[in-house]
């Protein structure tokens, strides 16, 4: 199975960037069909994890994808599934 991967650690304090990183990754989750995406938020403080999970509870966002797993075994990683 295709899967995306995002990873925001070099770009943790840039809002701006960080945003068109999201939107990037989820147009092309939807253009090219790919079922699965992980994003790599880190495991700081939590503040990043959050705000990834801000932009995807966007109702515009969310109705682009099937539903979003926060890893249980790494909090620093949250996949995207998406159902084509």
């Amino acid at each position: 199975m295709a899967k995306l991967k995002l990873d925001l650690h070099d770009i943790y304090n840039k809002g701006n960037q960080i945003d068109a990183e999201l939107n990037r990754i989820v147009e092309e989750a939807v253009d090219k069909k790919i079922a699965l995406v992980e994003i790599i938020p880190g495991k700081g403080s939590g503040q990043l994890k959050k705000k990834v999970l801000r932009f995807l509870n966007q109702g515009h966002i969310k109705k682009l994808y099937h539903r979003v797993e926060k890893d249980d075994k790494n909090h620093g990683r949250i996949f995207i599934h998406f159902r084509f």
